[in-house]
């Protein structure tokens, strides 16, 4: 498990358009079907890593606490399944009801999505404000498999909070880390 950074898509970038079928409602989703005037939430995800099963709980929390508020949430799992069987749509959509997603899980196969959003590992997450423009790209909180830093969403969860409350984007953001994106 080589851990990899996210590559940090510039602040005000404009939200790419997506649209791709989700492994927990059997739809096709785009963007617009997810996103809110409040804000949205993309989260590039994979059933395997072990950084993203480290964080499930948090994800399933903080989805909970900020849909109640107006966010729009989103995971996607771009790997390629030739070579990662187990992040198939299949074990997606068994993934996700296990873990609680309580949000679209979709499967970008092309794994044009996840190049539109310059996404490099799971997990990563981008938080877009009501006009769809980047606010905030990074980790969760400094939690990571085997470091005694706690699990509380605390840089993802204040990112939401001022985002809500109209602040300027907080300028110091940390980049996610996790396993490479597994590309084709």
């Amino acid at each position: 498990m080589a851990l990899k950074e996210s590559n940090m898509l510039p602040l005000g970038t404009k939200a790419p358009e997506f649209t791709l079928p989700d492994t927990v409602s059997g739809k096709t989703l785009s963007l617009q079907d997810i996103a809110t005037d409040k804000g949205t939430v993309v989260m590039f995800l994979c059933n395997h890593c072990p950084y993203v099963i480290h964080i499930n709980e948090e994800i399933v929390r903080i989805v909970k606490d900020y849909k109640a508020q107006g966010i729009g949430f989103v995971g996607i799992s771009s790997n390629d399944v030739n070579n990662y069987p187990m992040d198939g749509p299949e074990l997606m959509t068994e993934h996700a009801k296990t873990v609680g997603y309580n949000f679209p899980y979709l499967y970008d196969e092309s794994q044009d999505v996840a190049k539109a959003y310059d996404a490099a590992c799971t997990p990563d997450f981008y938080i877009f404000d009501g006009a769809q423009q980047l606010y905030y790209r990074g980790r969760i909180d400094s939690s990571r498999p085997g470091n005694d830093s706690p699990l509380d969403g605390k840089d993802l969860r204040q990112a939401l909070d001022d985002m809500l409350a109209a602040k300027p984007a907080p300028e110091k953001q940390y980049p996610s880390a996790g396993c490479g994106i597994k590309w084709k």
